[in-house]
């Protein structure tokens, strides 16, 4: 295990949808294709939500002939953090080089306005390390404002889950809000792929975000290519 960097990954608490008797969560892939990635490195993490506790999972997005889901929601090690996930409150982000936030559709309305984890991305980023977040998770970017006092995403490359993808799945009346609004509405330069659900990430020297589901190994790699590779 390399003892200098280790990793946060950041997931929903939140279920339910306004009018939708299906349940949201945690889109497994956005956390188990991530990490995928980074365990060749050995590297040491711990999943944090902003409740603590279980992890939620989108039914939809349990698919385990998936077979990096397969061995990840199999692994008794990251089955164990899901379901036994921190509080924030409990987090040094001294201890960590890297936060990674995983998406889902809940991530909506528990992340953005989360003061603590703003707080912990803030000192993470201003101590050197690294953000990165891929589809609904880069919400949590959208306040989070540095020591300089200006905001992490302001004119910087960045992209995320686009209308027409919320639109395409039917969600877009169900969400508080697009995604892709709101981040330029922040000023961000946010961009996407020509065609939606396919892989695509922004970096912007130490923020990497994906825009969707299938994005998410390209993050995990692209962020263990900045960290050990520059």
């Amino acid at each position: 295990m390399d003892p200098k960097v280790k990793v946060l990954i950041v997931c929903t608490n939140h279920t339910d949808y306004p009018t939708k008797p299906q349940k949201t969560g945690l889109w497994l892939s956005e956390a188990t294709h991530f990490y995928d990635e980074l365990a060749d490195r050995n590297l040491g993490y711990d999943i944090v939500s902003p409740r603590g506790g279980s992890v939620p999972i989108d039914q939809r997005s349990l698919d385990l002939k998936d077979n990096i889901n397969d061995k990840w929601y199999h692994n008794p090690e990251f089955r164990y953090k899901l379901e036994n996930s921190l509080r924030p409150e409990a987090i040094n982000p001294a201890d960590y080089q890297l936060i990674y936030f995983a998406g889902g559709h809940g991530t909506m309305w528990d992340f953005p306005e989360n003061k603590t984890l703003q707080s912990i991305t803030r000192q993470i980023y201003d101590d050197g390390g690294m953000v990165a977040a891929v589809c609904h998770g880069v919400c949590a970017l959208l306040n989070v404002t540095l020591s300089d006092g200006t905001l992490l995403v302001d004119n910087r490359q960045v992209t995320g889950y686009s209308n027409l993808e919320e639109k395409l799945v039917r969600l877009d009346e169900e969400v508080p809000f697009l995604l892709e609004d709101a981040l330029k509405q922040k000023n961000a330069l946010y961009s996407k792929s020509l065609i939606p659900f396919l892989p695509y990430i922004e970096v912007d020297e130490r923020l990497v975000t994906g825009q969707n589901p299938l994005s998410s190994r390209k993050v995990g790699r692209k962020v263990l290519e900045e960290i050990f590779e520059k």
